[in-house]
């Protein structure tokens, strides 16, 4: 019976002390690791970052601290860590390979979020698709087609092309081609384009309007007419001034071509030959 409790007290001599320093380095070190968690989210949120990307880098700083305050306090008391480092290591990599494509998605998602090349409400193309950003998220973005759809694109292959942001100037300038008649008075045309554009309210002054000859195409004098208008007029505009531009050439006598071919029949003066 002696010995058990010499046994015991040596037991509580030599790893008590070190149980106890493994208790306070992991209760410090998880304070520390929230206050840590706290001043990075504070950090981001003062430099206007995304609450979503806010969100991710506070918990993976307080997720890494912690791993670092289990491996002190196992430490403490006398395990060994190297052969537990060695596993985290090799499980990160290997989850690392499988992951990799959902990986280039989520450094995408941080691209997009933290450099902004577009927000929500924006209407853009990316990706190989066209709509309205409805959401963005760490590894896919989400758009709304014109017609209505719900498109999700993977950051990826956003981040990895060309992105057109239509929303992101207030102005936008229509660009029109409008063909007439060789016979047609240039002059006339052009005071008739500029009148429409005028009576359009829409339409900006500034800056003004540019009407003038593009081309000398095969059947058509081309006319290129370029007005500015605000950014949520633009489509009005196209399909107006369109229609407009019909309806006050038809009034005016001026004709808008189109594709014509004119054939011509010859016969072999043989075949006309009466047969004996």
């Amino acid at each position: 019976m002696d010995n058990i409790v010499e046994r015991i007290v040596e037991f509580a001599a030599l790893y008590g002390l070190r149980v106890i320093g493994a208790i306070v380095i992991f209760v410090i070190g998880r304070w520390v690791a929230k206050l840590v968690r706290q001043v990075v989210e504070r950090m981001l949120t003062k430099g206007n970052v995304d609450t979503t990307l806010v969100k991710f880098a506070g918990n993976l700083t307080y997720g890494l601290l912690i791993v670092v305050v289990v491996l002190a306090a196992l430490n403490q008391v006398g395990v060994q860590t190297t052969s537990f480092i060695a596993i985290i290591g090799a499980a990160g990599l290997a989850i690392a390979f499988a992951l990799q494509g959902s990986l280039a998605n989520f450094a995408a998602g941080i691209m997009l979020i933290v450099f902004r090349p577009f927000a929500v409400g924006n209407f853009v193309q990316a990706g190989g698709e066209m709509g309205i950003v409805e959401e963005i998220t760490l590894f896919t973005t989400q758009m709304r087609s014109p017609d209505n759809k719900v498109i999700i694109v993977p950051n990826s292959n956003i981040t990895g092309g060309n992105i057109v942001n239509f929303s992101a100037k207030e102005t936008r300038r229509v660009d029109l081609t409008i063909g007439v008649s060789y016979s047609d008075d240039l002059q006339k045309v052009k005071a008739v384009l500029a009148d429409i554009l005028a009576k359009d309210e829409r339409i900006l002054k500034d800056p003004e309007p540019t009407i003038g000859v593009v081309a000398l195409a095969d059947s058509s004098i081309d006319f290129a007419v370029r007005p500015w208008v605000n950014a949520t007029d633009y489509w009005g505009v196209y399909f107006d001034t369109l229609q407009t531009v019909k309806e006050r050439f038809d009034a005016e006598g001026i004709q808008i071509p189109f594709p014509q071919r004119d054939i011509h029949i010859y016969r072999d003066p043989s075949s006309l030959a009466p047969s004996a």
